[in-house]
């Protein structure tokens, strides 16, 4: 029996999953320990991948080489586009998934991953000599030695689950929660904290009416994550919409003296964004309903999740609330929902590569570092595998700005900024998000992630090819004139000025009115060309070519903003930095720079009570 290897991930969640994949990929020999061999990747909440920034995230990962996007294509039922009628930087891929099915593929993918060895047990501790771990201890008493080791360990550190008075140690419905871990690191010197989640029930899709619901449809078209060419699903799942109304709050509000959110019995924060609906009757009190999602949970189940219905109140109280739902008549639950409290660690305390400052070589990523969600997890287990197997071989860690990723605005709020409550990414937290769009992310990133020994030759020589294809497409539309009797009908059609004499083709793009399919159908030149574009990815190119004209004025600004900003992120600040003895700059400021030891000047420049004039002075000293 193998107890010697070079990356020990504890925990099979999302996080744990891509953490384990990266590090087998680039060379090193993994350990993936998990409680149950059974739960490997499952979607304990929601069955869906990707949404708003989500989806840009799990784009991200997969031209990492990461494995969620291709898992995503191969378990979806349904495929939607989100924000398309905003910009292109608003654009999401969302996709429903099977849930089972999802759990399946990574597992599969996992055990086809050379280097990767798998252990079920439950992680006690940690071994650590000279203020470096070198293993970890499991349940069985057994002892595994690791060159470093990431944690990812979800919700199941000292977790307790909530069902109105109930209460009773868990990390997941049916599953014990992880215990011995927090203890060591706060001995450690670790500062901790408690959090909450929440899920919905889950409902017998055979006892709904669904005609008395919405019907939300997928894409006519579906598109995938991955930018390989995976399948696409032959036909697709419908969800529906529905809604609360004042007869379903006035039920739930009798069980509100019986929630723990409102007895205190929770002590966790929860997430704002996603708050359970006892939350939204009691913090929105004017609406009188409350939007729902009926979701199923894959091809051959009839389950349901009821998005948007996430609660810990007493089940007959959930119950009776539910059978008030338009649609929900007669609805009869598998399980009541519940709410889940947790142990976290500020990520104040984590370098940007998710390396603890405290202990080195130890890892951290997912939910133990304050965030929820599957792709804010998985994207934190991709950098944390990456950075474990640097570390070991000597390398530079690798890890990315705010003006290349949201990856890299995630991991930098978290470790800059600290979080409180759960953290959920957003498009409104990249401040470069018009560089940053789902439809890039393969141009962004896969050539730093080929030369990591991440992504295949075969990703490179796709992404050469778009890069290619879409500059010679963008050429031929610039060179392109059309007589006014070719394309006048079609302006006059769409609602837009007639032309008098032959115009570039390009020009005629820039017009709010006009799409580029428009002018594929409408002009022969142009129809032939693309025709002649390879069609494994055609659709790829000609989307990016629109794109590009269309926003050129906006890209371009953004791209001075982002050269402007660069010149703090060059500037590197060294980790033994004696900040308190820099007296020019605020108490507040020393304080805070000496604390989080930020890696570069752009970084401290966005610490809370770090001012403009603080940086001022770190330039002076620095001789900038």
């Amino acid at each position: 029996m193998q107890t010697q290897y070079d990356v020990i991930v504890v925990g099979a969640g999302h996080a744990g999953c891509e953490a384990a994949a990266a590090a087998a990929n680039m060379g090193s020999k993994v350990l993936l320990i998990t409680m149950n061999m059974q739960t490997i990747a499952q979607m304990s909440c929601n069955p869906a991948m990707g949404g708003i920034a989500k989806g840009q995230i799990v784009r991200e990962i997969d031209a990492l080489g990461g494995y969620s996007g291709i898992v995503s294509d191969k378990s979806m039922i349904q495929f939607r586009m989100l924000n398309r009628s905003k910009g292109p930087a608003m654009w999401s891929p969302r996709t429903q998934n099977d849930r089972m099915l999802f759990a399946q593929e990574w597992r599969q993918m996992l055990e086809e991953t050379p280097n990767v060895d798998f252990w079920q047990d439950m992680v006690s501790g940690l071994i650590v000599e000279n203020h470096t771990v070198t293993g970890v201890r499991t349940g069985m008493g057994l002892e595994f030695k690791g060159r470093s080791v990431v944690l990812t360990n979800g919700t199941f550190l000292n977790g307790i689950i909530h069902i109105g008075e109930k209460h009773f140690g868990g990390g997941r419905t049916g599953e014990k929660a992880a215990t011995g871990i927090t203890e060591q690191l706060v001995e450690l010197g670790f500062q901790s904290g408690r959090m909450k989640t929440g899920t919905p029930p889950r409902i017998d899709g055979r006892s709904l009416d669904y005609s008395k619901m919405e019907v939300q449809e997928g894409d006519v078209i579906p598109g995938r994550f991955s930018y390989l060419d995976t399948p696409l699903p032959k036909e697709q799942r419908n969800c529906w919409i529905t809604y609360t109304n004042e007869d379903v709050h006035s039920i739930l509000k009798e069980g509100f003296e019986k929630s723990p959110m409102f007895t205190g019995r929770i002590q966790g924060l929860g997430p704002r964004y996603c708050p359970s609906i006892e939350d939204k009757i009691n913090r929105f009190a004017d609406r009188d309903r409350h939007q729902l999602f009926v979701e199923p949970e894959g091809w051959n189940t009839v389950e349901i999740y009821l998005n948007g219905f996430s609660t810990s109140l007493p089940e007959d109280v959930q119950y009776r609330a539910l059978r008030l739902i338009p649609g929900f008549e007669k609805a009869k639950m598998f399980r009541p929902g519940y709410a889940i409290e947790y142990d976290y660690f500020p990520p104040q305390q984590l370098n940007l590569s998710l390396e603890t400052k405290i202990i080195q070589n130890l890892y951290f990523a997912g939910q133990i570092n304050g965030t929820t969600g599957y792709e804010e997890a998985a994207c934190q287990g991709l950098m944390a595998g990456i950075n474990a197997h640097l570390k070991i071989n000597e390398k530079e860690e690798f890890v990315l700005r705010r003006s290349e990723a949201y990856i890299g605005v995630l991991i930098d709020d978290l470790v800059t900024k600290g979080t409180d409550e759960p953290y959920r990414m957003f498009t409104s937290r990249a401040e470069f998000r018009t560089l940053l769009r789902q439809d890039n992310a393969d141009i962004r990133l896969t050539p730093v992630s080929h030369r990591l020994g991440l992504a295949s030759d075969e990703r490179l020589k796709l992404v050469e090819r778009k890069v290619l294809g879409t500059n010679e497409l963008i050429s031929f539309l610039k060179d392109l004139s059309v007589h006014p009797d070719t394309i006048n009908p079609l302006l006059n059609e769409l609602g837009t000025d007639a032309v008098r004499q032959k115009v570039k083709l390009n020009g005629i793009l820039l017009r709010p009115q006009v799409n580029i399919q428009d002018l594929v159908e409408n002009v022969v030149e142009l129809k032939e060309y693309t025709q002649n574009i390879d069609s494994d990815i055609r659709g790829h190119i000609v989307e990016q070519a629109e794109i590009l004209m269309k926003y050129e004025g906006y890209i371009e600004k953004e791209f001075d903003i982002v050269t402007k900003f660069e010149r703090l992120e060059d500037v590197y600040l060294k980790d033994d930095f004696d900040y308190l003895n820099l007296s020019s700059l605020s108490m507040e400021a020393r304080q805070k720079l000496s604390k989080i030891k930020p890696r570069t000047l752009g970084q401290a420049s966005r610490i809370s009570g770090v001012s403009p004039s603080d940086i001022s002075v770190l330039m002076v000293y620095l001789g900038r």
